[in-house]
């Protein structure tokens, strides 16, 4: 087994909890922007998200200090697009969604080998992300003009 890399596992670290936060943020403004006869479904779908991703940052927030580092009290910049349409706040959503997978994956490469409850801790984050990634594309595929992958 390899020696963990403290200082670049809670950097990285950190950066996840910054990013789950922005997260937060970001799934709690889709919430309140959704409009239309689907509202109600989609507006529970972004809440649940805004949930898991605190959720999320609180785990990470926990290993970090357990690995006696300092959480970081900022979150990731959220760009503003002004469009607000479903399709428009899934595709977003499915962005974050798929920058939230690769930052899991390289903790795992960081942690791999080293720990195997960090490596455990990233497996379990990249397959619920991954997860998210295939829901947000079924949700999309209403918008995708009839077109089957």
């Amino acid at each position: 087994m390899k020696e963990l890399d403290l200082k670049k596992t809670i950097a990285l670290l950190n950066t996840i909890m910054e990013f789950e936060l922005a997260g937060v943020v970001r799934y709690t403004h889709y919430s309140l922007m959704i409009i239309g006869p689907n509202r109600i479904p989609i507006v529970n779908f972004f809440k649940a998200q805004a949930s898991e991703s605190l959720l999320h940052a609180q785990q990470v927030g926990e290993i970090i200090t357990g690995l006696e580092g300092h959480p970081s009290q900022k979150i990731a910049p959220i760009e503003e697009t002004y469009q607000h349409s479903v399709q428009d706040v899934l595709q977003e959503s499915l962005n974050h969604e798929k920058k939230a997978l690769d930052l899991y994956k390289d903790l795992l490469d960081v942690v791999e080998d080293a720990s195997i409850y960090l490596e455990e801790f990233a497996r379990g984050q990249i397959g619920q992300e991954e997860m998210h990634n295939i829901e947000i594309k079924k949700m999309m595929r209403d918008f995708s003009l009839g077109v089957t992958e």
